[in-house]
């Protein structure tokens, strides 16, 4: 079987949180709990209160995503 597609949205950073987590307000209103992917934590890209940022989803628990990219 092939893995689920993963979500993609897009939000604004509100509070930084332990543990490289993050609370994202996603453009449709709701607030999910975030964490920094791997590939931005290895090339040390900050990531502040007021960022835009995009975010996967799993389609299994859509209060918990993945920060991948960091939007200027």
């Amino acid at each position: 079987m092939a893995k689920e597609e993963a979500i993609l949205v897009q939000g604004k950073v509100t509070q930084a949180l332990a543990n490289t987590q993050f609370r994202v307000r996603l453009d449709n209103g709701h607030e999910v709990i975030a964490h920094i992917a791997g590939r931005m934590r290895k090339n040390f890209i900050r990531i502040v209160p007021g960022d835009r940022v995009k975010v996967e989803l799993s389609p299994y628990d859509l209060t918990k995503g993945r920060i991948t990219f960091r939007e200027r």
